[in-house]
């Protein structure tokens, strides 16, 4: 399966959403409509069993489902989701959705990949899916969606789930893929309604639309948290306040952008980037209290300052969504959240979790939680696969990436964690070294490794012809690599506006050996060819 293109891109995508009809009665007169012609209401049925159970809608189930899928193709597959949505692609909400010039874009979630191609965030078409009551009948099976319905309780024994509305639902097999909740700040939560309800936690379809409407109807935006996703809103929101009068605000207590990735002169470079996009920049900021006074919220800051805003968005990370762990009777790692599960990914004997909730065992680089697009469908793929009884580890890295706009935007993969030591080789960038150029050089959108394998030309070392000699680091910090070490082996990379080599990438993490000398490792990436 492969997540990029999947899609049919001339199709006009649709919500679909399943909710009980349950009806009023009419308010006619008694005399003009009797009671036995008010039609009763039709609940949706829900299939008691589903052989394949899937907690989530997110990206982690939807390649958890196509996964088991490909291996058995007559499989019933049930979705639950508590979103009303069907399983969509979360990036391009803090990306490339806010670059899109046609305002209808809020309505119908297709946008314009840097590469100028169109598509929707949705995986698939209603039509893709089999109704949840059709399920058990169909003749060849199918995935289905039951949408706006949360599970609550899980019964591990008798291999059954408990639904908000009490409906009981048995499964042979389940995966859990319940995701993550955006934090919020304890002092945004204690300042009341006012500032509640001015405040923006962002994850959803539903929060991108919220945010859009705040962003073209307040004057100032004020974003707390300087990591990928604030970042990214900041770019986007800076750039849109080009052609407004918007003001756009970022602090963060880190001294640099992305603080606790990239090394401090990138970081600190970044931080640059970002003001270069409109946005007013706040380091080193350590909210002590926030308010509403005369129609402005208020966030003071540890050192005195003060800021006034309209909005503000809350990106300050992800709690992993554990609820289920109590009745299940499952494990919640302590230092990484999430649910503890083997290199396989499996919790119980026939339980597995993936995504944001899983903290597994990955064979290459231990204990580890990752919350990343890439991630979710590399383990909701192996979940899957294990499912339907392939029994493989944990070993594929998954990479993640992040834009700072059409023009700056990285790719990493394993531990990338700035308290690491770093070596870093740099070259001078040229107009081909972006997001926007290299997708247009591929053909694809979504800058997902794991989900075009075999399609980049990745160079290996026998047939890389020889560059030049590695230039020292200057301020210019066009493209490049960043080897992030641990006991002097390599254990993360990021490629700085280098793309298509992430298979080097993770040969390099995958080989797990000492480099005497990374300047040469660096002449890997070609990052010195023309």
């Amino acid at each position: 399966w492969s997540g990029r293109g999947q899609t049919d891109n001339t199709a006009l995508w649709v919500f679909l959403r399943m909710e009980h009809a349950w009806g009023l009665p009419l308010t006619a007169e008694p005399a003009t409509v009797a009671p036995a012609e008010v039609p009763a209401p039709t609940p949706v049925e829900f299939p008691s069993h589903a052989p394949y159970l899937l907690i989530g809608g997110g990206t982690a189930s939807f390649a958890a489902a196509r996964s088991i899928r490909a291996r058995d193709p007559g499989a019933r597959v049930l979705i639950i989701t508590d979103e009303p949505d069907l399983p969509y692609m979360r990036p391009p909400l803090s990306k490339e959705l806010w670059f899109s010039d046609d305002p209808s874009v809020v309505d119908t979630l297709r946008f314009k990949q840097w590469n100028g191609k169109e598509r929707s965030i949705y995986f698939q078409p209603p039509s893709f899916y089999v109704s949840p009551q059709d399920l058990e009948k169909v003749e060849n099976g199918g995935v289905a969606v039951l949408t706006g319905k949360k599970v609550v309780h899980m019964d591990v024994r008798g291999n059954k789930v408990t639904l908000s509305d009490d409906t009981e639902i048995s499964y042979d097999k389940c995966l859990i893929a319940t995701g993550g909740i955006p934090r919020n700040l304890q002092v945004i939560e204690r300042a009341g309604e006012e500032v509640t309800k001015r405040t923006t936690l962002f994850r959803k379809v539903e929060d991108f639309k919220a945010l859009d409407k705040v962003s073209r109807d307040t004057k100032s935006i004020t974003i707390i948290g300087g990591g990928f996703l604030g970042s990214e809103l900041a770019c986007a929101l800076g750039r849109r306040s080009a052609d407004s009068d918007l003001e756009v605000i970022q602090m963060f207590p880190e001294k640099g952008n992305m603080g606790k990735v990239l090394p401090e002169y990138l970081s600190n470079w970044t931080t640059a980037k970002v003001k270069s996009e409109g946005v007013a920049v706040i380091t080193e900021a350590l909210v002590k209290a926030v308010s509403f006074k005369d129609g402005k919220v208020e966030i003071k800051l540890k050192d005195g300052r003060v800021v006034k805003t309209d909005h503000i968005v809350a990106a300050v990370g992800l709690e992993p969504s554990v609820e289920l762990a109590k009745s299940a009777g499952l494990e919640v790692d302590s230092d990484f959240g999430g649910f503890r599960v083997n290199a396989e990914l499996q919790a119980r004997s026939n339980i597995w979790v993936a995504g944001d909730a899983a903290c597994f065992y990955d064979i290459r680089l231990g204990r580890r939680r990752v919350e990343h697009h890439d991630h979710a469908v590399v383990s909701g793929r192996l979940a899957g696969e294990n499912m339907t009884g392939a029994n493989k580890p944990y070993w594929h890295q998954s990479m993640f990436w992040s834009d700072l706009g059409p023009d700056v935007g990285y790719e990493a993969i394993g531990i990338v964690d700035s308290s690491l030591p770093t070596v870093g080789v740099f070259a001078k960038a040229t107009a081909k070294d972006t997001p926007k150029a290299a997708t247009e050089k591929s053909g694809t959108g979504i800058r997902s490794e794991s989900e075009t394998e075999g399609t980049a030309n990745s160079p290996v070392a026998s047939s890389t012809p020889e560059p030049p000699p590695v230039p020292e680091q200057k301020d210019n910090y066009g493209k490049g690599v960043i080897f992030y070490l641990r006991d002097k082996v390599v254990v993360g990379i990021i490629l700085w506006n280098v793309f298509n080599r992430m298979p080097v990438a993770r040969k390099i993490i995958k080989d797990g050996e000492e480099h005497a000398d990374l300047n040469e490792v660096a002449k890997l990436f070609n990052i010195h060819d023309d």
